[in-house]
């Protein structure tokens, strides 16, 4: 298969598509649905380090990083169907062994059982995103190393001086005749009592430091949530990801602006990220009261997990639960952060196939 040069056209109402595809940096090719290149710009084979006749006879998951095979096949079927892939990240390995990150747009023709498809080189975004995430990891590892320095100091002072308490207690006073020795029991009583004292107040004020240092404000979920699809636009519509809203029990919040933005922006991008392949991402999200207390749900429809067996896991750092290589195991642990700074929690319901379900309780 081959472009006819058309360029010296007599009429000029005909345009030659040979310059645009053996000159432009952009990376080109035309596949079949047979799984092999049916022609290559020189910049693809460049890129990869393959002449045009090497990428053409071999296998195109020949070329394909292994752990990204399997999500790639399940989309490369889609694509069969006549399902456009659009914004699709994998990655490819060059002939020298270099791991090369592609985002995809493939439009398939399928009278001719073709796929035409145009990469970008991401590559450089990847790593960029690696080294925030390894930073980000770093900082919050220290974070909580800290604060469980503090919370163990503070316990570990508090519980001997509650026990020397608990023995003075316990002591008959009336038995002491020595004035001398009363004198100092009742001393060591009571710099007993002012220690116990100065330790919960050094608890307190932690606790209340860390909550001054996150602002809070009034925030509307309306806007929060249409700031974050506005964000990520191009992802939702490519997706053709549906939503359903009713924040009908409550639509505002005292919370950190934020925090919140980042809580909606991993659920939904999650939910994306891992959408089944074989349906349209549906993301429903609404609010609810329960005794007394605000509640904000998540549910997807998408490749969902097994809650049960990963319960201790869900929200640890660097978890994943997919082959998914895009997926660094960061999200959920941010998510559960955010909420748990500000006195919430978040609960998990998934099923293998079936969607994940989230529950967020605000602490007021």
């Amino acid at each position: 298969m081959s472009f006819k040069d058309n360029s010296n056209s007599e009429k000029g109402n005909e345009y030659s598509l040979w310059p645009f595809f053996e000159q432009t940096t952009d990376l080109l090719c035309i596949a079949g649905f047979d799984g092999f290149f049916k022609k290559v710009n020189p910049a693809l084979s460049k890129l990869l380090g393959y002449s045009e006749k090497e990428l053409l006879e071999r296998p195109i998951d020949s070329f394909i990083h292994e752990d990204d095979l399997k999500l790639t096949q399940q989309y490369r079927d889609n694509v069969r169907k006549g399902i456009p892939l659009l914004n699709f990240e994998n990655r490819y390995v060059s002939k020298e062994g270099k791991v090369i990150w592609f985002s995809w747009t493939s439009i398939p023709r399928e009278d001719d059982n073709l796929v035409y498809a145009i990469a970008k080189n991401i590559t450089h975004l990847k790593k960029h995103e690696e080294e925030r995430n390894r930073l980000l990891t770093s900082l919050s590892k220290s974070n909580q190393r800290l604060k469980q320095i503090n919370y163990t100091t503070s316990h570990d002072l508090r519980a001997p001086v509650s026990n020397l308490l608990a023995v003075c207690d316990l002591i008959d006073i009336t038995t002491i005749k020595d004035p001398e020795t009363l004198g100092f029991f009742h001393l060591l009583k009571q710099v007993s009592e002012n220690l116990k004292k100065s330790i919960d107040n050094y608890v307190d004020n932690m606790h209340k430091d860390q909550a001054l240092q996150i602002k809070t404000e009034q925030v509307t979920l309306n806007d929060i949530l249409s700031s974050v699809t506005d964000s990520l636009h191009t992802l939702i519509q490519d997706s053709k990801t549906k939503f359903k809203v009713d924040f009908e029990a409550f639509d505002t919040i005292n919370y950190n602006r934020g925090y919140l933005e980042s809580i909606f922006l991993n659920l939904i991008s999650n939910s994306i990220k891992y959408a089944h392949p074989n349906r349209t991402p549906v993301i429903d999200i609404k609010t609810s009261i329960e005794d007394g207390r605000k509640q904000l749900i998540f549910s997807d429809n998408g490749l969902g997990f097994d809650s049960k067996k990963e319960k201790d896991k869900v929200f640890g750092l660097h978890q994943r639960f997919h082959d998914h290589e895009d997926s660094k195991g960061i999200g959920l642990y941010l998510v559960y952060n955010h909420i748990t700074d500000l006195g919430g929690t978040i609960t998990v319901e998934s099923e293998v196939n079936e969607g994940t379900y989230f529950t967020i309780t605000f602490k007021d």
